[in-house]
């Protein structure tokens, strides 16, 4: 790696760490941001964690953009949506911004989701990467134990449960709606472009597989196979 990439490669870290330890600092005391405390550790450890499980598990792929802050423009305004809908309603309507169990459940929605993504991943190994490939490499597997006897795309799973229970946890009612909408809606469409690539790739032995294992996303089947 060039100095350049090592520098912008810490500072990343760097930015994730301080907002973790600012969020550690907001959950440790009694003020009403104590969830968005709550909030910023879950955000900032979740893209951490990409980089960091990507470095173990492929590092072939790793860059920058492992760190998934740059994923794309329209989950950059879901987050500032959500910064906005909580901060709005913690000054119109504080009462709804301390609601503990609540926010108890969202955390439970992030820790599970982003456990499961993780294991994903790790179960994956090298077969696992943030883009969709089109061509398959040498070591390229078909992956059905672990996580995967669950659910096709466990990964996707996880990354959708996470992202509802982070509005969950903020009491964002606005932004619950919208997140589970935006969410579904692009994990419909991914799933479908990744179905038709693994079917490339494997044939029959991925059709058979997606007859017994389903896709662990509510009323998405996947991509449709002409008999």
């Amino acid at each position: 790696l060039s100095p350049l990439v090592c520098w912008q490669i810490a500072v990343r870290a760097c930015f994730l760490g301080f907002a973790f330890g600012c969020g550690l600092l907001l959950s440790a005391g009694r003020s009403a941001w104590r969830h968005f405390g709550w909030y910023m550790c879950s955000l900032s450890l979740f893209h951490y964690s990409e980089y960091l499980v990507t470095a173990i598990n492929n590092p072939r792929s790793l860059s920058l953009d492992s760190f998934l802050l740059n994923h794309s423009f329209e989950y950059n305004l879901a987050a500032l949506s959500s910064w906005v809908e909580f901060t709005l309603e913690k000054l119109l309507f504080p009462e709804l911004k301390q609601i503990t169990w609540l926010s108890t459940v969202g955390l439970l929605m992030v820790i599970a989701g982003d456990c499961l993504r993780k294991a994903a991943m790790l179960t994956a190994g090298s077969n696992f990467n943030h883009i969709v490939q089109n061509e398959k490499s040498d070591t390229h597997t078909l992956v059905t134990s672990g996580v995967y006897g669950w659910f096709r795309h466990p990964s996707y799973v996880g990354w959708f449960y996470w992202s509802i229970g982070t509005q969950v946890l903020l009491c964002n009612p606005v932004c619950v709606v919208g997140y589970a909408l935006a969410s579904w809606r692009f994990f419909r469409e991914r799933i479908e472009e990744e179905e038709i690539t693994l079917i490339h790739f494997f044939g029959e032995e991925y059709l058979e597989y997606k007859r017994k294992v389903p896709s662990g996303l509510p009323f998405i089947k996947g991509v449709k196979v002409e008999l």
